[in-house]
């Protein structure tokens, strides 16, 4: 039996909360990338994922100083609701369900393709089955549950890419490859570099950073969550930009010419350039692993988002709000979003990959112009620091996100239109529904009584 007035458990620390946001971003994403980022950039990867974090960096300065101004769950909904106004945050709320629902959706998905290529005979709708059961067993557990697990993967897919490093840095210097030293700034500056090139491919590169937003939706489960979350977010980016510029800068010098055919398995055909079939092996197990251990991230913060908008009643409050006495978690929360992640049966990969993106960016959007709305407005914070700080700051970052979200492909953006469009609608009919619900309660019964005869 689930119990509203039961709450979430204040019991993540600094390092599980980094290992539950680095899991949901999935650091491995590099290599399931690599070759869109590579045909996108020119080949002048390190380049572009310097371009990538630094554009990164000021959305995610957004989110450390939202965090400390409302530190509960409900991310980009909860920060634009309080800063902005509550219709806006109810119309990002509404947006960032695309991206917090289709996630785990992903994330199974790609569980099911990978084990599918490994094991032909079984396929791919079981594979989402049974991940889906598993995922919703260890979130309903609890969420210690879910960080325990996601630190072991992070650790995996750390070691696997210190490990591709090695491998690349040994050919550089016994010059078993094209380049014989591991000094350089060619990956940086180059006569070939190209300034369009850089940016083009930190468009796409951008994405290899969503995920560190995520971590804002276990506010409510975080251990002083204000001062926790900010470094939590500040840890993810940079672990990220310094493994992601890392492996760029030395494949870049290693091999510089090298080529391929297919870019969705480019990366692979690296891989076993460099290690051969026992690093390609190694390769597609941590692939798995990443991808289990991002299903559960997701699922953890999906339910966690349903839950801020059950609190707040923009979803139905007596089912998304409440949490288990026993496991405090919510269970309710947990198994919808099972059951949703089922579609990941019937949905193409590619097309909710750009459904999580619109809904990624617009919430972006909106975090950054809710730093400017709360700090430079509202508390007129307005010396020259807090100018910079709270207006120029959020601007560079609202303004680049903006730009990315123009690059989504035309039916993409179609549909995300459409769905603000619903979410208008829905907005409309439940404030008309709640207005008359509580006209209803404040009528006295007599009252009442002869309204209800005189409608009859």
């Amino acid at each position: 039996m689930m119990m509203e007035n039961a709450t979430l458990v204040k019991s993540l620390k600094l390092p599980q909360v980094v290992f539950m946001g680095l899991a949901w971003m999935t650091p491995m994403i590099y290599f399931t990338v690599y070759g869109v980022a590579f045909e996108s950039a020119n080949g002048q990867m390190a380049g572009a994922y310097i371009a990538a974090f630094l554009a990164i960096f000021f959305t995610a300065y957004s989110y450390s100083k939202m965090v400390k101004a409302y530190p509960i769950s409900g991310s980009a909904y909860a920060y634009t609701k309080n800063s902005i106004h509550p219709k806006a945050g109810f119309l990002v709320g509404w947006a960032l369900l695309i991206d917090y629902v289709f996630s785990p959706i992903i994330a199974v998905l790609t569980f099911g393709i990978f084990m599918n290529t490994e094991f032909p005979a079984v396929p791919i709708y079981v594979w989402v089955i049974i991940m889906n059961f598993i995922l919703a067993v260890v979130n309903i557990l609890g969420i210690k549950s879910a960080a325990r697990l996601s630190g072991i993967s992070v650790l995996f897919q750390i070691g696997f890419i210190l490990l591709f490093c090695v491998l690349v840095a040994k050919d550089i210097l016994t010059g078993g490859n094209e380049s014989s030293s591991i000094f350089s700034l060619t990956p940086f500056f180059s006569d070939e570099s190209s300034t369009s090139a850089v940016f083009s491919g930190a468009a796409v590169i951008c994405f290899c950073f969503l995920g560190f937003d995520a971590v804002t939706t276990m506010a409510d489960e975080t251990v002083d969550a204000q001062k926790t979350i900010p470094k939590a977010i500040f840890c993810i980016i940079f672990i990220a930009a310094a493994m992601y510029i890392s492996i760029s800068y030395l494949t870049q010098i290693a091999y510089p010419n090298f080529t391929f055919t297919n870019p969705d398995n480019a990366a692979y055909s690296l891989v076993q350039l460099i290690g051969g079939n026992l690093l390609s092996s190694l390769f597609i197990m941590v692939l798995i692993v990443a991808t289990f251990t991002q299903g559960l991230s997701s699922m953890t913060s999906v339910s966690r988002f349903l839950y801020a908008l059950g609190r707040d009643s923009i979803l139905p409050k007596k089912l998304f709000s409440s949490i288990h006495p026993k496991y405090k978690t919510p269970v309710a929360n947990i198994i919808f979003v099972a059951v949703i992640s089922l579609s990941a049966i019937f949905i193409n990969l590619s097309t909710a990959v750009l459904f999580v993106s619109f809904g990624a960016l617009t919430a972006f959007i909106f975090v950054n112009l809710s730093v400017i709305a709360h700090f430079y407005i509202k508390l007129k914070k307005r010396s020259p620091k807090e100018t910079i700080l709270f207006l120029i700051f959020p601007l560079i970052g609202a303004s680049f996100i903006g730009w990315l979200l123009t690059l989504l492909d035309t039916n993409t953006l179609k549909f995300g239109i459409a769905w603000i469009v619903i979410g208008f609608v829905y907005m409309f009919f439940r404030t008309k529904w709640s207005k008359a619900t509580e006209r209803k309660i404040m009528l006295s019964p007599n009252t009442q009584m002869k309204l209800e005869k005189h409608v009859r």
